[in-house]
Order: structure tokens, then sequence, then C-alpha cells
């Protein structure tokens, strides 16, 4: 079981959003926890922490998802490792929280946007939103992109156009593969490098919220 922190918001009750966060390439568990202050009230927030020491590899003190190989490529096995590990938080999340979550928000920065992007294609239709911040389309033989692939989930893809560690090309050429599979995508661009901006915060949460209303609405 991944090591993880999470925010449980008073008064949370069955059926409240589930945001699941991975964090970046040599980071920690409670890096994205700074993102709650702009989820919705109700939110639950879960940040899990990747699995393997990120010092091994190059990556400073902190923690990795995967070794990565150069343009969009995770090392094989150490990806798959980790989607295998992903998948297990995930399925055993909710018998661990206090309450009974509803609708699975899945994203993360840099790594942490590449396996939740990944892992909606490899579970098709188990996540209804993912967020991809300055994330890549990953390279792997078991990440596949089609439309049975794209079905039943809405994906936020935002990156800095002036990114030096994932190039804003890498993230037009992801995006135009998604569209191509017809998956529902919004995509944005911000002048900024491989960080998360104010106004993206301000665009993922309207979007959220968009996603969530016909839920709210019952």
């Amino acid at each position: 079981m991944l090591r993880y922190d999470q925010y449980i918001p008073d008064g949370a009750r069955d059926g409240a959003p589930l945001f699941v966060l991975p964090h970046g390439r040599g980071s920690h568990k409670g890096d994205l926890m700074g993102l709650q202050p702009y989820l919705p009230p109700s939110a639950l927030l879960v940040t899990p922490e990747a699995p393997f020491p990120g010092a091994p590899w190059g990556y400073g003190p902190g923690w990795a998802w995967y070794r990565f190989l150069g343009g969009a490529t995770p090392e094989p096995e150490s990806f798959r490792e980790s989607q295998r590990a992903l998948a297990e938080f995930l399925a055993g999340l909710p018998e661990r929280l206090p309450v009974r979550p509803g609708p699975l928000i899945l994203g993360g920065f840099s790594q942490g946007g590449v396996m939740s992007m990944a892992y909606a294609l490899l579970n098709p239709g188990a996540v209804p939103m993912v967020v991809n911040f300055s994330g890549f389309l990953a390279e792997h033989p078991d990440v596949e992109v089609t439309p049975e692939r794209v079905t039943g989930t809405r994906f936020f893809w935002g990156h800095g156009e002036q990114d030096p560690a994932i190039p804003y090309a890498l993230a037009l050429e992801g995006q135009k593969r998604l569209r191509a599979a017809g998956a529902d995508l919004t995509a944005r661009a911000y002048p900024m490098g491989h960080s998360i901006s104010p106004e993206e915060l301000a665009d993922v949460t309207a979007w959220v919220q968009q996603g969530l209303q016909p839920g709210l609405s019952r």
C-alpha cells in the first residue's frame, strides 16, 4: 500500500468528490496538499507517495513513479510497477476513508499527470475526470489511445508554453492523439515553465465544478 496524506473536511458526507493527486518526480506525498484550498469545499483529498526512491536515478531526496528515459518514454518496468501499485491503492482507498466517496478526480503534476492519464487509459471508464498538470502522454507498450480507452473520461491538460522539463511540443503531440481517439479533452496553455499557475488552478476549478454539476443536481 502506498503511503499517503489526506484531507477530510469537517462534516464530510457520503458521495463527496474524491481527488487523488500524485506528485511529480523527486517530490513527496505532501507536495500537492497545497492545492486543497482550490478544491470544492466538500471534496476529499488524498495525495499518494510514489514507490521508488528518486536518489538512485538522480532525482534528489524525494520519490519517483518511474525512471524517465527521455522524450515521452518512461522505463517500462518501473512504470508498470507503479501503475500496479496505483491500481491497488485506488481499489483499497474507499475502505480507508471515513465516508463513502463519490466521483473520482485523478490528477497530478509532471510524473503524477503522466501516471493519471495512463491509469485512465489502462482502466477505461474507471475515472470520470483526469487532470494533467504539465505531464505527457506516455509512450509505453501498455498505454493505448483508442476510442474505447477514452470513453467515459473527461481530460483536462494544462501546460506551460516555456516548459523546459516537458516541452510544450510534447503536450501538443499528446493532445492530438487524444483528440484523434475522440477524447473529451480541455487543453490550456499558459505563459509559464514547469509549474502550476493561479490561472491554471482557476481553470481547473471551473472545469471540475462543471463536471460535478450533474451529480450535485441529483
